[in-house]
C-alpha cells in the first residue's frame, strides 16, 4: 500500500476478529520495521516481546487496565528499551560498561518507539489494525517482572495487532499551524489558541459526551469543556500522574537507569 494511504488511513482499532496472524507475516513485519528504523550508534537498543498465549494475555489484560481488545486481538507486542544485551556484549569483550544511566534510557526508549511505529505501519499496510496502549507506562514495573526483563531493560509501549472488527472514523488532528514552527518556537497568543483548538474543542467534546457514562460523570464533576475533561479525575488526573511519576522514578532506579 502507498505510504501516504497508510498514514492518512490510520485509526486506532479497539475491536478485533479472533483470526490469528500468520507467524511468517509477523516475522516479516518485524524484520522490515527493524531494517527501516534509525538506531543510535546502530546498537539496536530495543527488544520486542510477542505475546500470543491466551493465559499470558490474560495477565497482560489485567496489567493494562482490563481493556477488552487485549483479549480479542491475537497478538500483543511489548517494545522494550533494552541495554542488557549490549552491556553483556561489552562485558564479554572486555569493554567499559555504559548505558546504565538516564541518557541510556532516553536513547533506548526512543529507539524502541521508532521500531514500534514502523511495526504499526507494516501491519496497517497489510490491512491489519493496531492500537497503542499508553497503560504500559503505568504498569512498567509489573510488566517488566511478568516478561522477565533483565536489568536495564524496561517496557516503553505496547501494541495490539489483528484483523479489525470495526470501522471507526479517523480522528482529527490539530492543524499544522499549531504544530509546525519555522526556525524557533512560536508561543501562541490566546486568539491563536482559540483558532488552533476551535475544531477540537467541539468535536472532541461531542465525542466524549456521546458516551452516556462519561457525560454523567462530567456533569457530576461540573466539567463544561474538553480542556477541563482532560485534566479531571475521569481522564488524566494530575494527582494520579504525580503518584505514577514517583513510581516510574522508582522503577528506573531499580533497573539502574537512574542513580
Amino acid at each position: 500500500m502507498d505510504l501516504r494511504k497508510v498514514l492518512n488511513g490510520h485509526r486506532s482499532i479497539r475491536k478485533y476478529k479472533p483470526d490469528p496472524i500468520d507467524p511468517a507475516l509477523v516475522e516479516q513485519v518485524c524484520y522490515e520495521a527493524i531494517a527501516g528504523a534509525s538506531s543510535s550508534g546502530n546498537l539496536n537498543s530495543f527488544s520486542l516481546v510477542l505475546t500470543r498465549d491466551i493465559e499470558r494475555k490474560q495477565r497482560l489484560y489485567e496489567l493494562h487496565s482490563q481493556q477488552d481488545f487485549i483479549l480479542e486481538a491475537p497478538l500483543l507486542i511489548t517494545f522494550c528499551a533494552d541495554w542488557f544485551r549490549t552491556r553483556e556484549w561489552l562485558r564479554v569483550r572486555g569493554a567499559r560498561d555504559n548505558f546504565n544511566n538516564l541518557v541510556g534510557y532516553h536513547v533506548a526508549a526512543y529507539d524502541a518507539m521508532i521500531v514500534a511505529q514502523n511495526v504499526c505501519l507494516g501491519f496497517e499496510a497489510r490491512g491489519l489494525g493496531i492500537c497503542y496502549m499508553g497503560t504500559t507506562i503505568f504498569s512498567m514495573g509489573e510488566i517488566a517482572e511478568f516478561l522477565e526483563l533483565p536489568d536495564t531493560c524496561l517496557p516503553v509501549t505496547t501494541i495490539v495487532a489483528g484483523y479489525p472488527d470495526e470501522d471507526p472514523p479517523k480522528r482529527d488532528r490539530l492543524p499544522l499551524r499549531g504544530l509546525v514552527h519555522d526556525e524557533t518556537y512560536h508561543r501562541p497568543t490566546v486568539d491563536e489558541l482559540d483558532d488552533i483548538y476551535a475544531e477540537r474543542d467541539v468535536r472532541g467534546w461531542d465525542r466524549y459526551m456521546s458516551n452516556p457514562w462519561l457525560k454523567k460523570m462530567a456533569e457530576e464533576e461540573g466539567i463544561t469543556s474538553l480542556a477541563q475533561f482532560y485534566t479531571s479525575r475521569i481522564k488524566y488526573d494530575p494527582d494520579f500522574f504525580a503518584e505514577n511519576s514517583a513510581q516510574l522514578r522508582t522503577v528506573l532506579e531499580e533497573k539502574h537507569f537512574l542513580p
